[in-house]
C-alpha cells in the first residue's frame, strides 16, 4: 500500500513538472534518408550562435524538441552527419511559439524543407521568392560588368551601372512595401535589419512606425527602434 502511494506520489510529481513546463514551442519534424547524426538548434547571439537544445538521431529519422522562445524569431537548425560531409547541413526558419513541423531529407536538407505552423515563416518565404528574382538580376549585371572589363569594353559599364541601380531600387521598394504591408508580424522589422538597414533612414522610420505594438516589443521590433534612433543621431 505504502509503495503504491509513493508511485502514485511520483507519477503525480512528473506529470505536474510536464504540465508546468515553460516550453511554448514544439518543434516536430524528419529528415528522409538520416539513420544517424545529431541536429542541433540554435539562435544567433550577440557575435556567435547559441545552441538551444540537440537532438540525437540513431535508426529513426523523426526528431522532436520543446523549447520557450520568448519572442518570434529566426532559428537555425544544423545537422551533424558524423562521418559523412556534405555543404548542406544548416537550414534557418522563423520560430514563433505553437507547433512547427519540420519535413526534409538528407540529400537536400535545406532545399527541400517544408516547414509548417509559423505565419511569419510562411510571409518569409514568400519574401525570399521575390526577393531571390532581383538577386539573380543583380548577379547577372554583375557577371555583364566582368565580362565588359575583361573585354575592354568599358562603354558598357556606365549603361550596367544604371542597370544595377533600377534594380537595386526596386528590390528595396518591395522590401520596404513588404516590411510595412506585414506590419502585424515579427517578419517586418526583421526584413528592415537584415535586408535593408542601409536604407535612407526615412524608409525605415517609416517601417518602424507602421509596426503594431505587439511587434515593437518583439526582439526585433525592439532592434529596429533602437537602430532607427542611432541612425538619427549620426
Amino acid at each position: 500500500m505504502k509503495n503504491s502511494i509513493i508511485a502514485l506520489i511520483s507519477l503525480f510529481i512528473i506529470t505536474s513538472c510536464s504540465k508546468n513546463s515553460d516550453a511554448n514551442l514544439q518543434i516536430t519534424g524528419n529528415i528522409k534518408g538520416l539513420q544517424k547524426g545529431t541536429l542541433y538548434l540554435k539562435k544567433l547571439g550577440d557575435s556567435t550562435y547559441v545552441t538551444l537544445d540537440s537532438m540525437k538521431i540513431d535508426g529513426k529519422s523523426a526528431f522532436e524538441s520543446n523549447i520557450n522562445l520568448k519572442s518570434p524569431e529566426m532559428l537555425y537548425l544544423f545537422l551533424d552527419r558524423g562521418t559523412s560531409k556534405s555543404g548542406d547541413n544548416s537550414l534557418m526558419f522563423f520560430a514563433e511559439p505553437g507547433k512547427i513541423n519540420i519535413d526534409t531529407d538528407l540529400e537536400s536538407f535545406y532545399s527541400k524543407a517544408k516547414i509548417t505552423g509559423s505565419k511569419n515563416n510562411e510571409l518569409y518565404e514568400s519574401y525570399k521568392k521575390i526577393s531571390s528574382r532581383f538577386n539573380e538580376q543583380q548577379l547577372d549585371l554583375t557577371v555583364e560588368k566582368i565580362n565588359a572589363i575583361k573585354n575592354n569594353q568599358t562603354n558598357l559599364l556606365a549603361g550596367i551601372e544604371e542597370k544595377a541601380n533600377v534594380v537595386l531600387k526596386r528590390k528595396y521598394l518591395y522590401a520596404i512595401n513588404f516590411a510595412v504591408t506585414n506590419k502585424d508580424y515579427e517578419v517586418s522589422p526583421y526584413i528592415a535589419l537584415s535586408e535593408i538597414n542601409d536604407a535612407t533612414i526615412k524608409y525605415l522610420d517609416t517601417i518602424q512606425k507602421a509596426m503594431v505594438p505587439k511587434v515593437a516589443q518583439s526582439k526585433y521590433g525592439v532592434m529596429l527602434t533602437k537602430y532607427v534612433a542611432d541612425r538619427k543621431k549620426e
